[in-house]
């Protein structure tokens, strides 16, 4: 008798075929010297229709119009085009009917980095769709967690200056965040604001637990879960302006609890 799951299709060595593929013509690209996976794929935490999130190396200069000339259907965008920081351009395509996001990566840029990050320094940029901003050294921490699937960069172990400097900055900003949403909003019954304001307060909190523990992490969607502080969800759900005060108190409490 046949085997039944011998005429089953391969997903997995498909979708290592695809990477394999994209990987090669990204690191065909001029200017480009590594590529790297990142997002839940490259944690293995990923659903089936997660996204395909890569990186792609450069140094010093990159032509986005060498990306757009692939001819792959999408949005590509110019260095620079999402704020300027680290997280400096990147393009939203699809590639064999898969969603496929690209960041660009500076390595001059991301060394850079790596030596404040092993100094205890680092900046909090804007980032569309983060609400706690993005540390500097997140580009640092993508090379630690990515896989490197062409090319030989940086691959950096969490430093000792940052896990014992960047808790304390974090923390002063949860702090103060904490007690706006209790003395701006909470006290007049700004539901919405507060509720927001809370959220944010709760975001540093949880960046403040991780860099103490040396832990990178490098995005928001689980940022509250891996630093112990999902029950967030609970205080805020539900609320009325007379919880306020309560869901206050509640949520400094929650990452008081979960301090190292």
């Amino acid at each position: 008798m046949s085997d039944p799951t011998s005429h089953r299709p391969d997903h997995t060595a498909d979708e290592s075929a695809f990477l394999g593929r994209l990987a090669d013509r990204l690191a065909e690209l001029p200017g480009v010297e590594a590529v790297s996976l990142g997002g839940s794929r490259a944690q293995g935490t990923n659903r089936p229709d997660s996204d395909w999130d890569l990186s792609i190396y450069y140094r010093g200069e990159f032509d986005p119009r060498h990306l757009r000339d692939v001819g792959w259907p999408g949005e590509v965008a110019e260095l620079g085009a999402w704020g300027g920081g680290v997280f400096n351009g990147g393009a939203w395509l699809e590639v064999d009917g898969r969603p496929v996001d690209i960041h660009y990566r500076d390595l001059n840029s991301v060394e850079h980095e790596l030596a404040e990050a092993r100094e205890g320094r680092f900046r909090i940029e804007r980032l569309m769709f983060h609400l706690a901003g993005i540390p500097s050294y997140i580009v640092v921490g993508e090379l630690a967690i990515n896989q490197i699937l062409r090319g030989d960069p940086p691959r950096p172990t969490y430093p000792e200056a940052l896990r014992e400097k960047a808790p304390a900055v974090w923390w002063s900003l949860a702090d103060l965040t904490f007690g706006y949403a209790t003395t701006a909003h909470a006290a007049q019954g700004r539901l919405a604001q507060c509720a927001a304001t809370l959220t944010v307060a709760t975001s540093y909190a949880a960046h403040a637990i991780l860099s103490a523990r040396g832990e990178w992490t490098t995005n928001e969607k689980t940022l509250l879960t891996q630093a112990g502080l999902a029950n967030l969800d609970e205080i805020l759900a539900n609320l009325t302006p007379a919880d306020l005060p309560k869901a206050c108190t509640a949520a400094r409490a929650l990452a008081a609890a979960a301090r190292p």
